[in-house]
């Protein structure tokens, strides 16, 4: 029994964990609605910045969910895993090997418009949609397996897909607020430059970690 809710509730408890992780991280947006802030003397700014980020990071896990959810209709649950983890073993090997590039798009000077694509491009380019594959493919579960998945069945994975999705960006965002906030008004970016995290690094871990979730999940 104990099992049971495990496994029901762990793909919603991943996509929680995955958005405050991409929330942390200074390349998902934070960092860049800071120094918009810092840049403008104004911490407005970084509130207002921060919802056009968090959307664009939304539609990029959008786009994954809407992938995994045309293969379900051609492939099986179970082999569906198996790509998403040897795309992600992929993806995760090459950051791990070249985490120091940087995808350069937009200067400091960005409207609303350029942040929401903005970080469509970055969660894109960095594997951030493609990481909560197997979270998702969990949340969906045998809604989309196989190829004798009815409508009904596909339309229910779908919403819930999009309710994980939700619940991810809200986490994501309060994080990205609540450390943007700290490093504004408590510590300044001084500490950044004293103390800073190779994100880029743990983010190429964290993707193999994620191919291997989704290996496991395909031998179970």
């Amino acid at each position: 029994m104990e099992c049971e809710l495990i496994g029901s509730i762990g793909p919603w408890l991943a996509m929680l964990g995955f958005g405050a992780f991409h929330g942390l991280n200074p390349g998902m947006g934070w960092l860049f609605a800071l120094s918009l802030g810092l840049q403008q003397q104004r911490e407005r700014v970084i509130w207002v910045a921060l919802l056009p980020i968090a959307a664009g990071h939304a539609l990029a896990i959008t786009l994954a969910a809407v992938l995994v959810l045309l293969g379900s209709r051609f492939l099986s649950l179970t082999l569906l895993q198996w790509i998403t983890a040897g795309v992600l073993l992929a993806v995760g090997l090459y950051k791990l090997f070249n985490y120091y590039r940087h995808p350069r798009w937009v200067g400091m000077k960005v409207g609303l418009g350029d942040l929401f694509l903005w970080s469509f491009l970055m969660a894109t380019a960095h594997g951030a949609g493609l990481m909560v594959v197997p979270a998702l493919l969990g949340v969906a579960g045998e809604s989309v397996a196989g190829h004798g998945a009815h409508a009904g069945h596909m339309a229910s994975g779908g919403v819930d897909m999009l309710l994980a999705i939700g619940l991810h960006t809200a986490a994501m965002l309060v994080v990205m607020g609540g450390t943007a906030w700290i490093v504004y008004r408590r510590l300044g970016l001084a500490i950044l430059r004293q103390h800073w995290v190779n994100f880029d690094l743990i983010w190429a871990f964290a993707l193999l970690v994620a191919a291997a979730i989704a290996a496991l999940m395909a031998w179970r």
